[in-house]
């Protein structure tokens, strides 16, 4: 279960080079703001990415900006952005070419502020380009009052096909529609700023963080429902996730033989597994583990149910996904086998902040629920759903949650309301609190 945002970054192809100029930043309030962006990313500080988001941060587009966490991660794996070509420039708007300073590979950034001093981050995208793309195949024409209204058609109707709550679908159908007569959509002639709009009117109604509508000024290709990536997409896709080392950021042993292990994202075992294993057997030994999912923003479940494993020496019933349109119930247990010991009477403690979301919200109720592990830091953000893509046309993508968790214990779950820790501290003070309690389970204060 993926956490969605509007800082969307799409790793999907290798790029050849498209300009080689070096490109100046606009002087306008949006081109400002990005040559902002880009200092304070590129320089890998995180008290320079934390000034940026704090200066920049708009108030009524708060996921607009990745938490510093998430943005200096990104970094590591691409190593900065330098600026290629300037595609489009209006005062509020801009799209660019920028190529990664770790490779050749190139991606269209596009960016929308809200007018100030300074001008805010409305929504900010980056997207690598795919083989072979030139400039004049963006989209670049205003969007007119047909294609916003086949959009909208488009995003309803996938929403009462598949949205988790039928209920809630026709209710969001009407609060659009209400909209949509009142002439709220008309100004717009932008497509990120058209979705942007209606990922907030449809969280207004829906409170789902998970839900959001998204522009591609690249061309998105037509796929079946259940295409599977091709040989080239998951040759990318694995080595992306091995330049950050699927996401785990650090796995040490603390004092007192207190195991650690941090990061950002339940990867597919599929390509992660053996990270996750290696992990895991590193601290096969310890006398207490703390798993840090302050910075975690959700993923595959498959990844959960490996995880959790670890925890367990008997079969372990974790948690139930059900799909409205189906009506089906899929079940997560504990696997019958992981390589190396099981730290199954280890006592746990997991880290939470507010950016804790998703599958890494799953990871941390099964636990408490279970009563495995302890939870501490901060409640979580608060999205029990599973998303999926779906397409709208070449340029419009919305992510329809589908499904939704089921704990077996409490017989419901986390939405809207988010984790609540059995500790509750400042994230910062998270870690500090965990090993303190480990150390009184331990016998050791």
């Amino acid at each position: 279960m993926f956490k969605r945002s509007r800082f969307v970054v799409l790793f999907l192809f290798l790029v050849p080079a498209i300009a080689s100029a070096q490109a100046t930043f606009p002087d306008t309030p949006a081109g400002h703001t990005f040559k902002a962006f880009l200092d304070a990313f590129d320089s890998g500080d995180r008290a320079q990415i934390e000034a940026y988001s704090r200066t920049y941060r708009d108030s009524s587009h708060p996921d607009a900006l990745m938490p510093p966490d998430g943005l200096l991660e990104f970094h590591n794996m691409t190593g900065g952005f330098e600026l290629v070509q300037i595609v489009k420039s209006e005062p509020l708007h801009l799209e660019a070419v920028v190529k990664e300073r770790n490779s050749d590979n190139r991606g269209l950034a596009t960016l929308d502020v809200k007018e100030g001093n300074p001008a805010t981050v409305e929504a900010i995208q980056i997207r690598l380009l795919p083989p072979g793309f030139s400039v004049s195949d963006l989209h670049s024409a205003p969007l007119d009052a047909t294609t916003k209204a086949r959009v909208i058609d488009g995003v309803l109707a996938k929403l009462n096909e598949f949205y988790v709550s039928s209920d809630v679908a026709k209710q969001m159908e009407d609060a659009i529609r209400a909209r949509q007569k009142k002439g709220e959509f008309d100004s717009l002639t932008e497509g990120s700023a058209f979705a942007a709009m209606l990922t907030e009117d449809l969280r207004e109604v829906s409170h789902d963080k998970h839900l959001g509508v998204n522009f591609s000024p690249v061309p998105l290709p037509e796929q079946p429902p259940d295409a599977k990536p091709s040989p080239e997409a998951l040759a990318s896709i694995r080595k992306q996730m091995e330049r950050t080392n699927c996401g785990f950021e650090n796995v040490q042993i603390l004092p007192s033989n207190i195991g650690y292990v941090k990061f950002n994202g339940f990867a597919d075992p599929d390509i992660c597994g053996p990270t996750a294993i290696a992990a895991m057997n590193f601290l096969s030994n310890v006398d207490a583990i703390i798993f840090d999912l302050r910075t975690n923003g959700g993923g595959d479940p498959k990844m959960i149910q490996l995880l959790c494993t670890y925890l367990f020496a008997e079969p372990t019933h974790l948690n139930d996904l059900w799909e409205r349109k189906s009506g089906t119930t899929q079940q997560y247990w504990t696997l019958p086998y992981v390589p190396g010991k099981r730290l199954d009477t280890k006592p746990a403690y997991v880290l939470t902040s507010k950016q804790t979301f998703s599958g890494a919200e799953e990871f941390t109720y099964d636990l408490q629920n279970l009563k495995r592990a302890t939870v501490v830091g901060e409640t979580t953000g608060g999205g029990a759903h599973l998303v999926r893509g779906e397409r709208i046309d070449a340029h419009f993508v919305v992510g329809v949650p589908f499904a939704k968790a089921i704990n077996p214990v409490s017989k419901t779950n986390w939405e809207g309301t988010g984790v609540e820790p059995d500790v509750k501290v400042p994230a910062d003070q998270a870690l500090e609190a965990a090993q303190k309690l480990a150390r009184e389970k331990l016998g050791l204060e």
